[in-house]
């Protein structure tokens, strides 16, 4: 790594530096690696991981046992078993120019002594695991972690279609790769979560990487991530020699690998083969972050080992961030389901990355106020991750001095109803219940998948609804007549009446549904399941006191407070007897309770389960127990019934003996599942 950022320090310089850039590097790496949630753009975090490596390179007793160079990103989650990779699975070392690449092949060619063929591969932007096979089964899938410890996520990674189950041969092998979120699914999920009021992902690798650490596998399958391997702990029990025959031999074993390598035999070669994509990057259906040169023989790079961190046989050269310039022409404020008002800069439309940009989000008030963005400024603008356009910053020279800083606005765009800042929120909301803007996006969450799922009602017939006055609020929609809907734009008698038909089969869903259908801020699908099925109806929601509410296991006061705060509002209980009026369904009549063997043992029962299940996923234990009438929660209380638990259970198990609960371990649940079932139970090995 070239060491030009710091040229002419002394070494007291160069060390007051260093001290500084380590517990910066240190947090921004947490952020990244451990909890999915970027502080800054890759490039930053690159230029100033760049600074420390000049100055530990120039000064070798400057370096800490603590510093991020000496250590892999990432450390293994509290949720997750921990998993001890034998051979450890290194990151790699960065560079950012061909010059740069030209020191890392001189540094092969003096170890070997001789030029080295190198195999080309693609740097794809998701995240590294591990995959474990014993006679060609695969039983045990892992995240890299700290690159010595990492998490098992098998039953998530089991969702994953790309992701054999069984090789085409018995081999007992470390199969190594990258999970990853192509560019379409991220676009969809970053769509659906904005819909539904929840915070977006940055890029697809921390999209990728937080459905990975979902504790729920059916979440993780609805992400539709895929795999690229390309790499084995010990290459011994392959036929292959060389990195690119392992590639051609993962492929035969039923792996998902990237067909773009090339082998190259001078430097020459590897430079085409990094501007070939350099120029091909953004028209991949998947994202790419560089180029990644590997020594192609398989005994060289173990002969030639690693560092403490990183191989001594590859390199990755990063992509530099690409920028556009543009001028930002007004700044837009929109009102979304839960009141929060967004800026978006309006701007000259510009090439960036392959696409036409005119729009970007500047996210809230103190993004908007830190960058200092002003209407008439000329921008920098980059993607992040590739696909979200975003500023970067305005281009000083080019102000004009006559502009002035931009002025929060301190009313609704909407409604005009004046803006605020709740709980010291960042963000700024308008609080009206009746605000138009509000209620459209209300009654889109409504219609959602996971809320009232009426098929057919999407944002822009809902603009028109609204835009003809033919609803007001989510009620409404339940007194829709046919030649209202013929009177939209491109709806004929068909269409309106498969509208008519959805809406109608949404008055029949349980109570859990509506429950969360209403937007009650902090009440998610899960949380909204919870409360409805402890209280049986809305009419024991709407009288219930936040103490009661968050005296339900796996509900805290936070979520208590807010249902509690809604229901006393008279408009919310108004609204609550509008849908009732209109036939909409006010209990809780989910199949999991109400098909449940009266006479079953775990009918009614509380149940927890910890530890790690070997014969089964936790969510198809949960699965299974729901539709025998139990409740699943996740935490021991005195109300508790029975704690089942598997392998390295911990606190739970403790505390359910001190409370002399009843615990069976896996083998006991699994005769009991086994009798229920026989019994009449009903099992669903899909869940």
């Amino acid at each position: 790594m070239a060491n030009q950022s710091i040229d002419g320090l002394t070494k007291a310089e160069a060390e007051k530096l260093a001290s500084e850039l380590r517990p910066k590097l240190t947090a921004w790496g947490a952020a990244y690696y451990t909890s999915d949630a970027p502080e800054v753009e890759d490039s930053v975090y690159d230029r100033e991981y760049a600074k420390l490596v000049a100055i530990e390179t120039k000064y070798p007793d400057l370096v800490t046992a603590d510093s991020p160079t000496q250590n892999v990103g990432g450390t293994a989650l509290t949720e997750f078993s921990k998993v001890t990779h034998e051979i450890p699975m290194l990151s790699l070392g960065d560079v950012f120019s061909r010059d740069e690449l030209a020191e890392f092949d001189a540094r092969v060619r003096e170890a070997v002594g001789e030029p080295v063929p190198y195999n080309c591969e693609l740097k794809i932007d998701g995240l590294a695991i591990s995959l474990r096979y014993v006679a060609g089964e695969l039983v045990q899938g892992s995240t890299r972690g700290n690159g010595v410890i990492g998490e098992d996520i098998t039953q998530n990674l089991k969702t994953i279609p790309s992701i054999p189950q069984k090789l085409s041969r018995p081999l007992t092998i470390d199969v190594r790769g990258e999970c990853y979120m192509p560019k379409a699914s991220f676009i969809e999920l970053n769509e659906r979560r904005d819909a539904e009021g929840k915070p977006v992902f940055a890029n697809p690798r921390n999209a990728a990487a937080g459905s990975l650490r979902q504790l729920d596998p059916r979440v993780t399958a609805s992400r539709k991530l895929s795999t690229f391997m390309y790499n084995v702990a010990d290459y011994t029990p392959l036929t292959t020699r060389t990195q690119s025959g392992l590639l051609t031999e993962l492929a035969e074993l039923g792996f998902t690998t990237n067909p773009t390598n090339r082998v190259a035999t001078t430097m020459a070669e590897v430079y085409d083969y990094v501007d070939d994509y350099t120029g091909q990057r953004d028209a991949l259906s998947y994202g790419i972050d560089g180029i990644v040169i590997k020594a192609n023989s398989l005994p060289l790079q173990h002969e030639m080992g690693a560092t403490v961190k990183v191989p001594r046989w590859a390199i990755a050269y990063k992509f530099p961030p690409e920028e556009a310039q543009t001028k930002v022409l007004d700044i837009e404020w929109t009102v979304g389901r839960t009141g929060v008002v967004t800026p978006t800069a309006i701007m000259n439309p510009v090439q960036l990355a392959g696409t036409t940009v005119a729009r970007a989000s500047l996210h809230n008030p103190d993004y908007l106020t830190e960058k200092d963005i002003r209407i008439g400024d000329t921008v920098m603008l980059h993607k992040a991750g590739d696909i979200i356009p975003e500023i970067s910053n305005y281009v000083k020279a080019l102000r004009d001095d006559s502009t002035q800083p931009y002025v929060i606005p301190t009313h609704c765009p909407s409604c005009g109803a004046e803006l605020v800042h709740l709980d010291d929120e960042v963000a700024l909301r308008c609080i009206n219940p009746r605000c138009p803007a509000q209620l459209a996006e209300q009654v889109n969450h409504f219609a959602s998948r996971n809320a009232m799922n009426i098929d057919g009602l999407g944002p822009r017939i809902i603009a028109q609804l609204f835009d003809k006055q033919l609803v007001a609020d989510v009620s409404d929609l339940y007194k829709l007549q046919l030649d209202q809907l013929m009177t939209l734009d491109k709806f004929g008698e068909k269409s309106a009446t498969n509208l008519l038909s959805a809406i109608d089969n949404s008055r029949q869903n349980s109570s859990e549904r509506l429950l969360f259908g209403l937007g009650i801020r902090h009440v998610g699908a899960k949380a909204a399941r919870v409360i409805a099925e402890h209280f049986g109806s809305m009419a024991a929601i709407v009288t219930a006191s936040s103490e009661e509410i968050a005296n339900i296991d796996a509900v805290g006061p936070t979520i208590a407070d807010s249902v509690a705060t809604y229901m006393a509002m008279p408009e919310s209980t108004q609204l609550i007897a509008e849908l009732q009026a209109q036939g909409v369904n006010m209990t809780f009549t989910a199949a999991s309770a109400a098909d449940a063997p009266e006479d079953g043992f775990f009918n009614g029962k509380r149940v927890v389960l910890t530890g790690k299940l070997r014969t089964m996923s936790r969510p198809q234990a949960t699965a299974w127990l729901e539709s025998q009438g139990a409740t699943v929660t996740g935490s021991v209380s005195a109300k508790t019934d029975l704690v089942v638990a598997g392998s390295d259970a911990g606190s739970k198990l403790s505390k359910a003996e001190s409370l002399s609960i009843e615990v069976w371990d896996e083998t006991r649940f699994a005769q009991e599942m086994t009798a229920e079932s026989a019994d009449g139970g009903n099992t669903d090995e899909k869940n």
